[in-house]
């Protein structure tokens, strides 16, 4: 199974942001899972390909996007409390 999921922001400087926060991902991975997260221009691009379980695909998709999500709200309120 493979995903590759791309994610639009507004600067290429918040995109650099995103990829490193959710980069930690990247590293502790179940066996036969393989994710690569980077930043290109304005956009987060993430490609995680699984040779097992469904379930495990499913669950690191949704980790993954929670944390841009977590990511995305922090920088929200710094740009707010500036």
């Amino acid at each position: 199974m493979e995903a590759r999921i791309t994610l639009q922001y507004d600067t290429a400087k918040t995109a650099k942001t995103i990829a490193k926060a959710v980069s930690p991902e990247n590293l502790k991975t179940p066996h036969g899972l393989v994710i690569k997260t980077t930043a290109k221009g304005e956009k987060v691009l993430t490609c995680v390909d699984s040779r097992g379980k469904m379930l495990t695909f499913i669950s690191t998709i949704d980790d993954l996007l929670f944390s841009a999500s977590i990511a995305e709200k922090t920088l929200e309120t710094i740009e707010k409390s500036k």
